[in-house]
């Protein structure tokens, strides 16, 4: 069998003096397109975090590509964009990308392989803080795919994008896939959901449930995914009475 791309393992997280994640456990598969799911504030982003590496947790295991999360040889090997471009709004698209791929060891053919992969051709010489959001979210995706990156970790990378942009970057994703590039893509937008490959559904810090899009409609009996999320959310709160 093989090895996961992500293993997490009875994960906790406490953050100001909260616990935002509790006894959450999955694997992710590699080569696949996997969407974490859930509303605002559900912890997402930090469960994320996590598995970056880059987030302080109380308990549990986070394996990354075979290594525990964080590890110095994983840098170069994971691709993350987070919710909020990270980028300088003061250097253009193809600076911004320059001085990234340099900190990353990336060839500087990348620069424009990247711009090239993400529709930001006619943007290259733009400044990125005139871009629209939309295109400064495909700035920030760029970023994430300087290098040859075995595993993305993608914070909403379609927040602000048009219903086009959407399907361009769906369809890119599992291109990527298709090459063995293993992609875990958080969104609140239920609709996105069907367009992976395997769900992680996250409510209140858990992991609510966990399969294929068809599975999860198939469990609930519901005609959709959104209603098939909000059955889930209904049946354990009847649970816990």
């Amino acid at each position: 069998m093989d090895e996961p791309a992500i293993a997490v393992t009875d994960l906790r997280v406490h953050r100001g003096g909260e616990e935002v994640l509790r006894d959450i456990g999955f694997t992710v598969r590699r080569g696949t397109v996997t969407g974490l799911l859930g509303p605002n504030g559900c912890g997402k982003s930090t469960l994320m975090r996590s598995i970056v590496g880059v987030q302080l947790v109380a308990s549990g295991r986070v394996d990354v590509l075979g290594r525990p999360a964080g590890s110095p040889g994983l840098r170069r090997r994971i691709g993350y964009a987070t919710q909020d471009p990270a980028i300088y709004a003061d250097l253009t698209v193809t600076e911004a990308l320059r001085y990234f791929a340099a900190v990353l060891g990336a060839p500087p053919s990348d620069v424009d392989r990247v711009i090239t992969r993400t529709g930001l051709t006619t943007s290259a010489r733009v400044l990125v803080g005139r871009l629209s959001g939309g295109q400064r979210g495909r700035a920030n995706l760029a970023v994430a795919l300087l290098g040859t990156p075995e595993l993305l970790v993608l914070d909403e990378p379609t927040v602000g994008s048009d219903p086009e942009l959407r399907d361009e970057l769906w369809r890119l994703f599992h291109d990527l896939a298709a090459t063995g590039v293993t992609l875990l893509i958080s969104s609140h937008v239920m609709d996105e959901a069907a367009r992976c490959d395997d769900l992680l559904l996250l409510h209140r810090g858990r992991l609510l449930a966990r399969g294929t899009p068809e599975a999860l409609r198939a469990r609930t009996g519901a005609p959709d995914l959104e209603q098939a999320f909000l059955r889930l959310i209904r049946g354990r709160a009847e649970a816990a009475r």
